[in-house]
């Protein structure tokens, strides 16, 4: 298990308040999550500069010196993925921390493929030597990142640089969440596999939640932060600020809302952010209910 955070605005932001000095920051969760979990396997920070994607990450807990709270006070940027670990499956290893990059793509995962190590063989077999190369860990989220990125590849609808259908990309993103969720089950009926994913190519973003917990606020304008009493956005005042934020769990005391068991979130370059249902123990049909949030 895991904790998670992605942010995505259309105006550079910085994210050192919400990541380490909010009420309930990634960092707070690091030492203990709302069940009291600790998440101390490391951490990592994937954000976009230049429109190039930096990915930090360390072994260490977020919690433990000063290397989670430098990382995040020098990120200004339009989209940002954090993440904390609780290892379950792949040793404590900075390969094995999350989030992971393909190109210009970053993912990352909070929760389980269950009955991975049954799976792994046709999972490597279908992602195909050349991409595999990627893989550096051993974790069941790497694996599934790239899994998902060759079905993607597959139906020519995502490139290394970065380009995309958003609408094509998050249905064929929802089918591969089902199509996994059904592997696990046949492997290990008793545990359901958890998938709250979240994918960004820095311009576009695509969130599922199944199986834990997933929360989102949206902001609207610049205003001060409640925590050191500034803002922190780099405005353009010809432009409405809008910012989309989702996370395992509320980071602040602002109105965060249940993102629903079995949903896939999508936010576009211009700040439309959807919500749809995703179709688990129905055949898919290409297509979902969506409903638009902001």
């Amino acid at each position: 298990m895991c904790r998670l955070y992605a942010f995505h605005a259309n105006e550079e932001t910085k994210v050192e308040c919400t990541l380490v000095h909010a009420q309930n920051s990634l960092l707070i969760q690091s030492q203990g999550d709302a069940t009291g979990r600790l998440h101390s396997d490391g951490w990592g920070i994937g954000y976009y500069r230049d429109r190039n994607p930096k990915v930090e990450k360390n072994v260490t807990a977020a919690y433990r010196g000063l290397h989670f709270s430098t990382s995040a006070e020098r990120v200004y940027a339009r989209t940002v993925i954090a993440h904390v670990r609780m290892a379950t499956i792949g040793g404590g290893s900075i390969v094995n921390c999350h989030p992971f990059r393909w190109g210009r793509w970053i993912f990352a995962h909070n929760g389980t493929v269950r009955g991975v190590d049954q799976l792994r063989p046709d999972m490597l077999q279908e992602i195909g030597p050349e991409l595999a190369t990627n893989i550096r860990g051993e974790t069941d989220s790497e694996l599934l990142f790239h899994w998902i990125v060759a079905r993607l590849e597959a139906q020519k609808l995502i490139e290394q640089g970065g380009r995309c259908e958003l609408s094509a990309v998050s249905q064929a993103f929802a089918q591969a969440v089902v199509e996994i969720d059904r592997r696990c089950a046949r492997v290990d009926p008793a545990e359901p596999a958890k998938l709250n994913l979240v994918l960004t190519n820095g311009r576009q973003m695509v969130a599922t939640r199944m199986r834990n917990t997933l929360v989102w606020v949206a902001r609207h304008g610049v205003h001060d932060c409640e925590i050191c009493g500034i803002p922190h956005v780099h405005h353009d005042r010809s432009v409405p600020y809008e910012a989309v934020v989702i996370a395992s769990e509320p980071l602040s005391s602002e109105s965060w809302q249940e993102i629903p068991d079995g949903s896939i979130v999508t936010v576009d370059a211009n700040m439309a952010t959807t919500l749809a249902r995703l179709p688990l123990g129905a055949p898919y049909e290409g297509s979902v209910s969506s409903r638009r949030l902001i």
